[in-house]
C-alpha cells in the first residue's frame, strides 16, 4: 500500500511553451471492444440463422455431421452457431471490461487515501497528486502518472483530474472525480472530503464482494441443474426409451404370433419430435439460465450472455455428439 511521506520533494510546476496542449487535451472518443465485437458479428450470426432457414426448407444440404438427412437437426446446429457468434464474444469481452473496471477501481480508494494523508502535511491538491502519484495502483498506476506529469506542466487541477476521468471511462472513477472537483472549488479541507469518499467507496466495494460471494451458491446451483437436465436426457435417451421400444416391440410380436392379426399397435414416430424438443429445451434452459447468472451475481445481462455461451455450447455439443440417436423400425428422424 502506498503512503505519502512529509520528506518527499515535489517537483515545481514547468513553464507551459506555447507547443504544449495539455490543457486542451481531448480525449478522443473510441468504440468499445465488446461493441466491435457485436457489430463485426452480427452480420456473421444472420448468414448463420439464413443457412439454417434454408437448410430447414431443404433448399440447401450443408451438414454438420455427415450422413444426416436435411431438416430439422442441421437447422438448429446452424441456428445454435448463429447464436454463440453473436452472443459468446460479446459476452465475454464485456466480462473481461468489467473485471478491469474492477481491478481499477479496487485501487481507487487507497490512491484517495494516500492523497489525503498528503493533504494533512500541508499540500496543496495537486502537489499532493504528484506524491501520491509515486505509489503502485495497478492498472491506475499509469494514468496517475500521466495526470501528476500534467500538474507538474501546470496543468489545472480540475483539467487535470477531468482528463484523469475521461481516460479512465468506469462510474466510480466519475462520480469521484466530480466530488473531488467540487471539494476543491468550495475551498476548505479537501483532506477530510477525500477521506469521506475513500471510506464510502471502499464500503460499497465491500458490500459489493459480499453480495457477489452470497450469490455464487445460487450460480453453483443453476449450473448443476442444467447439467443434471442434460444427464437425465441422455439417461432416457440411452436406457429408458430404448427399453420401452424393445418391450413394445415384443408385446406386439407376440401378439401376432399368439393368434394372427395382432391386437396390439404401437407407434413410435413421436420419438424423433420428442428430441427435438429435448433439444429445443437445451437451448432456452442455456440461454435464459445464463442470462439470469449474470443478473444474480452483478446485475448485467452482458455478464449472463458469457454463461449462456458456455452452457448452451456445452449442452449442444452433448446433445449432438454424446445422446445417443434412437434407431426405430420404420420411423426416420
Amino acid at each position: 500500500m502506498a503512503t505519502a511521506t512529509a520528506t518527499t520533494t515535489v517537483t515545481a510546476p514547468r513553464t507551459l511553451g506555447a507547443s504544449v496542449t495539455l490543457g486542451t487535451e481531448k480525449v478522443r472518443p473510441t468504440i468499445a471492444s465488446e461493441r466491435l465485437a457485436l457489430y463485426v458479428c452480427l452480420p456473421i450470426g444472420f448468414v448463420l440463422y439464413a443457412i439454417a432457414a434454408l437448410n430447414y426448407l431443404g433448399i440447401l444440404s450443408i451438414l454438420v455431421r455427415p450422413g444426416e438427412p436435411v431438416g430439422a437437426n442441421p437447422a438448429i446446429d446452424f441456428a445454435v452457431m448463429g447464436t454463440l457468434v453473436i452472443i459468446g464474444p460479446y459476452g465475454f469481452l464485456a466480462s473481461a471490461q468489467y473485471r478491469r473496471i474492477s481491478r481499477i477501481e479496487s485501487r481507487l480508494p487507497d490512491f484517495l487515501r494516500d492523497v489525503a494523508e498528503a493533504g494533512r502535511f500541508g499540500m496543496t491538491l495537486p502537489d499532493a497528486i504528484i506524491v501520491a502519484s509515486k505509489g503502485r495502483y495497478d492498472l491506475l498506476t499509469g494514468e496517475i502518472k500521466k495526470m501528476a506529469s500534467q500538474l507538474e506542466w501546470g496543468v489545472p487541477v480540475s483539467t487535470a483530474l477531468s482528463l484523469f476521468k475521461d481516460r479512465v471511462q468506469t462510474p466510480l472513477v466519475a462520480r469521484t472525480v466530480s466530488i473531488i472537483i467540487k471539494a476543491n472549488e468550495a475551498g476548505g479541507n479537501v483532506a477530510d472530503v477525500l477521506s469521506m469518499v475513500a471510506r464510502d467507496t471502499r464500503d460499497v466495494q465491500i458490500t459489493t464482494q459480499e453480495r457477489q460471494i452470497t450469490m455464487l451458491t445460487y450460480l453453483t446451483v443453476i449450473y448443476i441443474s442444467f447439467y443434471v437436465f442434460l444427464v437425465t436426457i441422455y439417461i432416457m435417451a440411452a436406457v429408458f426409451l430404448p427399453q420401452m421400444i424393445t418391450a413394445g416391440s415384443s408385446i406386439a410380436n407376440s401378439g401376432t404370433s399368439a393368434g394372427g392379426a395382432s391386437a396390439i399397435s404401437l407407434n413410435f414416430s413421436a420419438i424423433p419430435e420428442l428430441f427435438l424438443a429435448f433439444m429445443v429445451a437445451v437451448i432456452v434452459h442455456a440461454i435464459g439460465d445464463g442470462i439470469m447468472s449474470g443478473v444474480i451475481i452483478n446485475g448485467r445481462i452482458s455478464e449472463g450472455l458469457q454463461h449462456a455461451t458456455i452452457m448452451l455450447a456445452s449442452g449442444w455439443l452433448f446433445m449432438r455428439y454424446f445422446v445417443p440417436n434412437l434407431v426405430v423400425p420404420g420411423v426416420t428422424s
